[in-house]
């Protein structure tokens, strides 16, 4: 017991005054930057809950000004919102399932030693983040193959991407040594079975991240939309909010001369008051899924990019 006070005592005394100063700088830098960081989040969740002129004059800075739920009450009884959020979900777990099917076997077989011309694979998935066919030949390839005006040309053309393939590759290249292969293959495992009894369950940090990055590219996207879709029933969230705030903020600017000038004030009124709502509402379910995901994500990503 003496020793371990002592050891105590000890460890408390060999910090120096230099390394609390350093430690305090730390922290102080740290704070700055994660307020730097979280203020333009905060502002937009206050101002979507404030009256637009207060936010307009600058006077809502910490805390809301004229509090109003108005924004969130016009977009919430839209029904065609609640159309694209149904969309978007089906898109993005759509997406997700099959990009971990490209993507997990795909990373795991580029990772085995045994797998001849490999690195003729990986120069030919290398060769496709710097040269691409662009917009017009895939937007040609994905109209002859008949997915335009369909949900798969949302998510078919970008399944795979090659920058995630190397880090599952590079996962599983840090992660899974040799001897577990070749102990497998001595009890009479096959190759499959060995995937999916033994890498499956020792992959789940990279496919969380996997899953989380490809979820949010999809949540996120409105291009593809823009580009394949003509149908208004197909349409995800984001283009159908970015179709609500093009509209509200063409009646504030009034394109007809004789508009009430009261009433472009109003329209005005009304499209800042959806602005800041709109944001929150695509934004919420993605920052909901982080806090469940976070553990995976940093342990994921830390292995994923040790080495290529």
């Amino acid at each position: 017991m003496a020793k371990t006070d002592a050891f105590d005592h000890t460890a408390r005394i060999a910090r120096s005054r230099a390394d609390k100063v350093f430690d305090l700088c730390n922290y102080t830098i740290l704070s700055v930057i994660l307020l730097i960081v979280l203020y333009p989040l905060y502002f937009i969740v206050i101002s979507s809950f404030s009256e637009p002129t207060a936010v307009n004059s600058g006077n809502v800075s910490l805390w809301p000004k004229g509090f109003t739920l108005e924004g969130y009450r016009i977009i919430l009884q839209n029904h065609d919102v609640w159309r694209g959020y149904a969309n978007t979900f089906l898109y993005t777990v759509m997406d997700v399932a099959l990009s971990l099917a490209i993507m997990i076997p795909g990373g795991y077989a580029l990772s085995r030693k045994e797998l001849d011309g490999r690195n003729v694979f990986m120069v030919l998935i290398v060769f496709t983040m710097f040269f691409s066919g662009g917009m017009i030949p895939t937007y040609m390839v994905v109209k002859n193959l008949g997915m335009v005006d369909t949900i798969w040309a949302l998510f078919v053309p970008t399944a795979a991407s090659a920058y995630y393939v190397i880090v599952v590759r590079t996962f599983f290249q840090n992660t899974l040594p040799e001897e577990m292969l070749e102990s497998a293959k001595v009890d009479g495992c096959s190759t499959f079975r060995f995937f999916f009894s033994m890498v499956i369950p020792l992959s789940a940090p990279i496919i969380a991240v996997m899953a989380l990055f490809t979820a949010v590219s999809q949540w996120n996207s409105f291009f593809s939309a823009l580009i394949y879709l003509h149908d208004a029933d197909l349409y995800p969230l984001q283009l159908i909010l970015r179709s609500i705030l093009i509209s509200s903020q063409m009646s504030a600017h009034g394109t007809d001369a004789v508009v009430d000038p009261e009433t472009i004030v109003e329209a005005q009124r009304y499209a800042e008051l959806i602005k800041y709502a709109l944001i929150m509402v695509a934004s919420v379910p993605v920052l909901a899924l982080y806090p469940f995901l976070q553990r995976f994500f940093v342990k994921g990503m830390m292995i994923g990019s040790v080495k290529g």
